[in-house]
């Protein structure tokens, strides 16, 4: 019998600490709980390539493997995919949108700009394929995938008031200038770090809650334009 990769020991454990008689913590932990670690642990990450720190680097990578390595056996134990599922789905998908690579002929694709622009039309084609609609334009298409809940709500204002998208009843703007007319960076900090210890004190997760309101005003706002009538190229 051959030698289990290390892969393979990483999935036992993470099976082990879930089953019963295995880890506390860890049993009840969801894909929403462990979202806040993800966010921890790709800091931590990004601190030593900042820094160039390569012993540590190798540490903080385990660190992210094994938020995907859960977030997988999670979706195992459902019934949903698994961390075999998740690899051969990046891997096809390498494969496909590389297809000066991997096909039998680069098709000119020759520079990194090229390449670029070549996976964002294969992105098309198979969005297309799955039905969605390639051309349709997101009212929000400009914010990064997954920003810290902060950074991510800030977005997500900055495209409402620049595309002077509709607010009302949504967000409070009397409010929002009311506060903004005491603020200076001492306050805002202070505020902010206040709100984070109440929220600790309360037991509430103040990035997850900050997350779903910026999501939910953000799903209203695009709700509200389309029942409007009113296009999303006019910018009102």
């Amino acid at each position: 019998m051959s030698e289990l990769s290390e892969i393979e020991k990483l999935k036992r454990t993470m099976a082990r600490l879930r089953e019963p008689g295995g880890c506390p913590w860890d049993q009840e932990q969801t894909h929403a709980t462990l979202a806040h670690c993800l966010i921890d642990e790709t800091s931590e990450l990004l601190e030593t390539i900042d820094r160039g720190d390569m012993n540590h680097m190798r540490e903080e990578l385990g660190d992210v493997l094994i938020q995907v390595v859960f977030h997988s056996r999670l979706a195992e134990e459902r019934g949903l995919f698994d961390l075999e599922d998740v690899a051969r789905d990046i891997n096809e998908k390498l494969i496909r949108r590389h297809p000066h690579v991997f096909g039998s002929d680069n098709g000119g694709v020759d520079t990194p700009d090229k390449v670029i622009t070549q996976w964002d039309q294969i992105k098309l084609q198979e969005k297309a394929a799955k039905g969605a609609d390639a051309t349709k334009e997101k009212l929000f298409k400009d914010l990064p995938p997954r920003l810290p809940a902060l950074m991510f709500a800030e977005a997500v204002w900055k495209q409402i008031e620049k595309k002077k998208l509709p607010r009302k009843d949504i967000v409070d703007d009397a409010r929002v200038n009311e506060i903004a007319a005491q603020l200076d960076e001492a306050a805002l900090g202070k505020m902010l770090f206040e709100i984070a210890a109440a929220a600790r004190q309360r037991g509430l997760d103040p990035e997850g809650a900050l997350r779903l309101h910026a999501t939910k005003v953000m799903d209203a706002v695009e709700e509200k334009l389309a029942n409007s009538g009113i296009t999303k190229n006019t910018g009102a």
